[in-house]
C-alpha cells in the first residue's frame, strides 16, 4: 500500500520476506528538501523499516474498541488487519499522512445544511463511525470516543470534508455515560490556555437535543485557500507501543508508558523546551483531575527540522463522574491518587526523570496559583458559549479548586533525599 503526503509519494508498506509489514521510503521523498519522517522511530536516513516500528505506528492511527469493530463491519476488513482498515478510511488521519489514496490541500466539503441534519449525523456515529462508507468520506481518528473530523467555514457552517480534503476541527458529541463531558473538556482546555500551556481553541454547539464540542486541529494550517496538513504522532507511536499498552497499568502483561518515558522521548527530540513542557502537562493533568492522561493523549509535532511537543488535548476532570477511577493514568513516584500527591512525590518523580526536584516543586506551586487565578475566567467563558454549561462547569470548578488545595498543602511534605530514592528505585527496576 502506498502512503502519501498530499500529492507526493512518501513510502510503500508491503509484506517483507517473513510476511511482516515493512515500510520503504521512496527515493524522491528521501531527497526532497522539507521531507519529514512518518515517525520519530523511522528516520528518513534509513530507507527500510520493519514490522516492529511499522505496526505500532499504523495501529495507533485507528479507532479503538467498539469504534474499531463498527469500522471493520462497515468496510468488511478484519479488526486484526490495520492496513486493510486504513486503506478504506485512512485518507485523512492524525498528522499529515494519507493511506492508499492521495489527500489534498484544497477544501472540498459536503455542507451540513441545518441542525436537524447535524443531529442525525451525531445520532448515527456510534453505528457509523466517521460516516464510514459514505461517498467521498475517508477519515480515521484514534481513540475510543465517538467523534468526527469536520470543517468549520467562515460563518460557522459545519461541513464534512470529502475527496481527500483535510478535516480542520474535531466534533465530539455529548455522551450519555459522561454527562456534561463536552462542557468539562471545554473548561479544562480553556483553562490550560489561560495558565500558559499550548492548547487548541474550543467551541460549543448544539444540534437539536444534542450538544457537542468542537476542538480545532492543531495539525492543520491554512495557507490562502489551501489547508496544509502538519505531521504528528502520539507517544505510543513514539515509544513503539500498541494502543492496548497506552496505560501504565494495562492488560498486556507489560508495564505501559510512564512519565519518565515521556520525558525521555522529549529529551531525545527537544531537550531545551520539550522536557519541561511535558512535565508541565503532567502537572496540569493532575490539577485538572484528568485520570485518562495515557500515552496516546500526549503527542509530538514532526517537521523536517526536528520534533517538538504538541499542544495538550483530551483533558477532562474525572471527578465529575463518581464511577470513573480516582487513579491517574500514570503514577507519580509509584503513587496513583492525585489527592495524595505530596511534595516528595513530585521531587522523586522529577529525580526519576533526571529533572531538578526543587524546580519541580516550584513549577507545581506556580501552575496551582495560575489555576486559581484563571479558573473563574475559564468558567465564565464556557458559560458564555452555552448557558446550559453552568451546572457542569461549576462542579468541575469545585473539584479542580479542591485538588489545587490538596496539591499546595502537600508541597510541604518533602524528601531531601529524593535523588537517592530515585536512584534506588531505578536500580530495583533494573
Amino acid at each position: 500500500m502506498q502512503i502519501f503526503y498530499e500529492g507526493r509519494d512518501v513510502a510503500e508498506i508491503a509484506p517483507g520476506r517473513d510476511g511482516a509489514a515493512t515500510l520503504t521510503y521512496t527515493p524522491d521523498w528521501q531527497r526532497l528538501q522539507g521531507a519529514f519522517p512518518v515517525s520519530t522511530r523511522m528516520p528518513l536516513a534509513v530507507a527500510n523499516h520493519g514490522a516492529g516500528e511499522v505496526l505500532p505506528w499504523v495501529a495507533n492511527l485507528l479507532p479503538e474498541s467498539q469504534q474499531l469493530e463498527m469500522v471493520a463491519r462497515a468496510t468488511g476488513a478484519s479488526q486484526a488487519d490495520p492496513l486493510a482498515l486504513l486503506a478504506s478510511i485512512g485518507r485523512d488521519t492524525s498528522g499529515a499522512i494519507s493511506f492508499a489514496e492521495r489527500g489534498f490541500a484544497r477544501m472540498t466539503v459536503r455542507e451540513v445544511p441545518d441542525e436537524a441534519a447535524l443531529e442525525r449525523i451525531i445520532e448515527e456515529l456510534p453505528k457509523k463511525p466517521f460516516l464510514v462508507g459514505e461517498d467521498g468520506v475517508s477519515m480515521s481518528l484514534a481513540g475510543v470516543q465517538s467523534k468526527i473530523g469536520v470543517h468549520v467555514g467562515e460563518e460557522g457552517m459545519i461541513a464534512i470534508p470529502i475527496d481527500g480534503a483535510p478535516s480542520t476541527w474535531i466534533l465530539k458529541p455529548d455522551a450519555a455515560n459522561l454527562p456534561g463531558g463536552v462542557y468539562n473538556e471545554a473548561l479544562c482546555l480553556r483553562l490550560a490556555q489561560l495558565v500558559g500551556l499550548s492548547a487548541p481553541e474550543v467551541r460549543l454547539g448544539r444540534a437539536g437535543a444534542r450538544r457537542y464540542l468542537l476542538v480545532q486541529r492543531y495539525d492543520r494550517l491554512q495557507q490562502g485557500d489551501s489547508w496544509r496538513r502538519l505531521h504528528q504522532e502520539d507517544m505510543c507511536q513514539a515509544l513503539g507501543r500498541l494502543p492496548s499498552a497506552k496505560y501504565e497499568r494495562n492488560e498486556t502483561g507489560q508495564r505501559g508508558p510512564t512519565v519518565r518515558d515521556l520525558v525521555r522521548v522529549m529529551r531525545s527530540l527537544d531537550p531545551l523546551r520539550g522536557v519541561l513542557s511535558i512535565f508541565d502537562y503532567v502537572i496540569f493533568n493532575a490539577i485538572a483531575c484528568n485520570t485518562d492522561a495515557h500515552a496516546k493523549n500526549y503527542s509530538v509535532m514532526i517537521r523536517a527540522s526536528g520534533a517538538s511537543l504538541a499542544p495538550i488535548y483530551d483533558v477532562m476532570c474525572g471527578k465529575l463522574w463518581p464511577e470513573i477511577t480516582s487513579k491517574q493514568a500514570m503514577s507519580l513516584a509509584t503513587k496513583w491518587d492525585g489527592d495524595y500527591f505530596k511534595g516528595r512525590h513530585w521531587q522523586r518523580e522529577a529525580a526519576l526523570c533526571g529533572l531538578s526536584p526543587s524546580a519541580a516543586l516550584r513549577r507545581v506551586e506556580s501552575l496551582c496559583k495560575a489555576t486559581l487565578k484563571h479558573l473563574p475566567q475559564a468558567v465564565g467563558e464556557v458559560i458564555a458559549m452555552d448557558p446550559d454549561a453552568a451546572h457542569w462547569v461549576r462542579e468541575v470548578e469545585r473539584y479542580i479548586a479542591e485538588r489545587v488545595t490538596f496539591l499546595v498543602n502537600g508541597l510541604a511534605e518533602q524528601d531531601p533525599e529524593a535523588t537517592t530514592w530515585a536512584r534506588a528505585c531505578l536500580e530495583e527496576m533494573g
